[in-house]
Parts: C-alpha cells; sequence; structure tokens
C-alpha cells in the first residue's frame, strides 16, 4: 500500500509519516509531496491508495488539488491533515470528495479512528 503526505512543510510531513508509524500504519510506503500541483502530478505518476494533504499549501491548495483529481476522474481516497478544523471546512472537504479531516493538533489514536477501513 503506498500513501502520498503533501505538506509546503518539510516538518510536518515528517510529523505526519512518524504519526502514521505510531498509528500501526508502519509497513506502507510513503511519497512526500511539497504542494497541491505537485500531490496532483504524484497521484497520477505513483498512484497511492491514499492522499493525505494539508489543505493551505502554495501553487495549488490541498482543496484544489483534489477538485482537480475528481475533475480528471481519479477516484484516489483522500483526506486532510490540517490546521482548519472548523465545520465549514469540514462541509468543504466533504462536498469535494473527501474522507475525512484531521485538525490539528492530532496523535496516533486520531490517525486510526479516522484512518481504520481507509486503509488495512
Amino acid at each position: 500500500m503506498k500513501i502520498l503526505v503533501a505538506d509546503d512543510s518539510r516538518v510536518m510531513r515528517q510529523i505526519v509519516i512518524r504519526t502514521l508509524r505510531q498509528a500501526g500504519y508502519d509497513d506502507h510506503d510513503i511519497v512526500e509531496a511539497e504542494d497541491g500541483r505537485d500531490a496532483y502530478d504524484k497521484v497520477q505518476a505513483e498512484n497511492p491508495d491514499l492522499v493525505l494533504s494539508d489543505w493551505n499549501m502554495p501553487n495549488m491548495t490541498g482543496l484544489e488539488c483534489l477538485q482537480a483529481l475528481r475533475s480528471a476522474g481519479s477516484g484516489v481516497p483522500f483526506g486532510f491533515v490540517t490546521s482548519e478544523g472548523s465545520q465549514e471546512m469540514r462541509d468543504k472537504a466533504s462536498a469535494a470528495g473527501a474522507l475525512f479531516l484531521i485538525a490539528k493538533p492530532f496523535n496516533e489514536e486520531t490517525f486510526r479512528e479516522n484512518l481504520d477501513g481507509v486503509i488495512a
């Protein structure tokens, strides 16, 4: 199984990856993307089983990336890991086709609650 982690902060990508491993998802291949455009391109090239994306990124936001993927016919499972946890953001994410939105701060339990059933 392959998981794409998209965040413009390298440190935040490392925190997300570490939390995935702490939550028990330590046998999956991880691909990193530094913004929404990079994530979009890597979904096409790498064919991940799941995308975990920040919301606010340069070049293309996480939401714009998700919308572009859906417009291109991609049904890749997609979730947000972001500091934006308002109901409005959750509604926008859901309407665009996101499976979940994990708000920062998070821990391995938060990841398990959202990812169990999405990834094995």
